[in-house]
């Protein structure tokens, strides 16, 4: 795939009861994703929107601090990636962003995102 054809993002992902893996990095035995409803994750994740949005808070701090996903390490960017590489709805609301945009809360199998797109 030409690279002009990829887009690259950051996320932050809340993952929750209905996430396909129960389990995470920081909660490697998935206790508190088991007790975690949608709704909360969601709610969590507007609120950390809203800080972004507003100034009070960095996408990338928080990514390290609150993500379920290993991309936390480097502050929640996934690098480079092509049509057909990421889920759907992730996929979709990603390329449908601007550079330095951030989306509404996006719905996948793996729980509930944010994505900023960095390229």
């Amino acid at each position: 795939m030409a690279a002009r054809d990829q887009v690259r993002a950051s996320h932050i992902l809340i993952k929750h009861q209905g996430s396909r893996r129960k389990a995470s990095w920081k909660d490697p035995e998935g206790k508190v994703i088991m007790s975690t409803t949608r709704d909360a994750a969601v709610e969590q994740l507007r609120s950390i929107r809203e800080d972004i949005v507003s100034g009070k808070a960095n996408f990338e701090e928080v990514a390290t601090r609150v993500s379920d996903c290993s991309s936390a390490k480097r502050g929640g960017d996934l690098g480079p990636f092509g049509r057909g590489q990421m889920q759907k709805p992730f996929e979709d609301a990603t390329y449908g962003l601007k550079v330095g945009e951030i989306s509404d809360i996006v719905d996948t199998d793996s729980g509930v995102h944010i994505i900023k797109r960095t390229g």
